[in-house]
């Protein structure tokens, strides 16, 4: 299970959502975040909508989107994502 993670270098919240996504990979061990710098991986934002940071997108193991928070995300908001990708 991936959930993908664009954040920004100088972006408060984006710390917030670090600890949040922290937290649930240690709920959910077979939670695996990928965090993206929206100024370094440009292309893959881009291809993903990105227009604010922090942004979170759960996907399914087909590779649809079930989920995506933009500002800081709750566990709990989270957890449901994940229960609703698998």
């Amino acid at each position: 299970m991936e959930l993908t993670y664009f954040s920004s270098a100088f972006c408060e919240p984006c710390r917030q959502t670090r600890a949040v996504l922290t937290e649930v990979e240690r709920l959910v061990p077979q939670a695996r975040v990928r965090e993206l710098d929206v100024a370094r991986d440009t292309a893959e934002a881009e291809a993903s909508g990105i227009r604010i940071t922090p942004t979170v997108i759960v996907h399914d193991a087909a590779g649809a989107e079930v989920f995506r928070a933009t500002g800081v995300p709750t566990v709990s908001q989270v957890l449901v994502a994940i229960a609703k990708a698998l």
